[in-house]
């Protein structure tokens, strides 16, 4: 029993407890915010759901944590089975919400899983394997043409699914770990150039009219306010409804009007249920403990000695923030509805223990970032 205790009180110690604490605050502010945001239906499944795989991420970091960064790099090749095969599966066997071509689901019977959301830790793995393996030759073309190719995998298998919002979040991903594993700044004046001259054939080649209208509505929402701009319309006023202290939780006079108020309230527009019910403050603590959050990963990043750590460290990072900024974004009125969930905070049980799996990876490199004193008991 001793020995026990006398482990748990060195893995206490050693632990990232920051990071750990943020991430705690932020999905217990979540599961609150969805209780609230779900409260019109009477039921508390939603909420139940949302805490019972927070506690299940939080086991599933601890776990992760347990073990050194770089034997999990080493078996890149099981990260790449878990997230390639079940999203390979939704071509032929996923789910979608009703009226949309998005199968990006699997049904387990029980509950529905994103496999896009094991994806992203799973390619942080993988991609920091493969950085790290080539990192003082990257910039030759043998080498940068494979990372190339291995970065662009994942954003086109998530395009061809249909979710193009994720596929998005991956290419942030994929940026952020090239640019830290020294990737020349020439190559990404190319690519932004590249993407610059594409974008308007993109625009009217390659998008379908739904998305070409989503793009439409950031220049002139009020055009269709009936239509596509319902969602960011209803969102708008619901901002304004909670002024400073917000209208109180359960209280929001659209977020409890559910779809006929502020569709996905509870979801991809849960930064619209808490600026409806708590305010500016509340949004300010949301967008606070995100900044945070982000930042920190950064931190461990420049810690750490070994590469490997800094690129899961800011492959991570590059999710979050990408999340965070398209989420917002979105709510706002700034960028189209594509389907961008704000981590920690939106429902989505899957979404939140992925993040957690991820929060298992910083903390083991936050644990291995320096040679580090060994605690012995007898």
């Amino acid at each position: 029993m001793g020995k026990l205790f006398a482990a748990l009180a060195d893995y206490i110690r050693e632990t990232d407890k920051k990071m750990l604490s943020l991430c705690l605050v932020a999905s217990c502010f979540g599961c609150i915010a969805v209780l609230s945001a779900t409260h019109y239906t009477g039921s508390i499944r939603q909420f139940a759901m949302q805490a019972g795989c927070m506690v299940l991420g939080l086991v599933a970091a601890v776990f992760v944590s347990l073990f050194d960064f770089e034997t999990l790099l080493k078996r890149w090749y099981f990260a790449a089975a878990i997230g390639i095969i079940p999203v390979l599966l939704t071509f032929v066997i996923g789910v979608g919400p009703a009226g949309t071509d998005d199968k990006a689901w699997l049904n387990l019977g029980f509950t529905t899983v994103q496999p896009a959301e094991f994806a992203k830790i799973c390619f942080i793995i993988t991609f920091s394997y493969h950085l790290s393996r080539v990192a003082d030759k990257i910039n030759r073309l043998r080498y940068f043409i494979p990372v190339c190719l291995h970065g662009a995998a994942p954003v086109l298998l998530i395009h061809f699914q249909g979710d193009d919002g994720t596929a998005l979040i991956f290419a942030v991903m994929v940026l952020c770990m090239l640019w830290a594993a020294g990737v020349r700044k020439k190559y990404f004046a190319i690519f932004f150039s590249l993407v610059l001259l594409a974008a308007p054939l993109v625009y009217f080649f390659v998008m379908n009219p739904d998305q070409q209208a989503r793009i439409r509505l950031m220049f002139d929402l009020e055009s269709d306010l009936q239509g596509d701009g319902w969602q960011q319309w209803r969102g708008r006023i619901a901002l304004a409804n909670g002024g400073w202290f917000g209208q109180g939780l359960f209280k929001g006079s659209l977020t409890q009007m559910g779809t006929a108020g502020v569709p996905e309230g509870y979801n991809d527009f849960i930064f619209v249920s808490i600026g409806e019910e708590t305010g500016f403050i509340g949004c300010a603590i949301v967008t606070l403990l995100l900044f945070f959050i982000c930042r920190h990963c950064l931190s461990v990043a420049r810690e750490t000695r070994k590469l490997s750590g800094k690129l899961i460290c800011v492959g991570f990072f590059g999710q979050i923030m990408a999340q965070t900024i398209i989420n917002l974004g979105m709510c706002l009125s700034l960028l189209p509805v594509i389907g961008v969930t704000l981590p920690f905070f939106s429902a989505g049980g899957t979404s939140l223990s992925c993040l957690y799996l991820g929060i298992g990876l910083i903390l083991s490199v936050y644990k291995h970032r320096n040679s580090r004193e060994l605690y012995l008991h007898d």
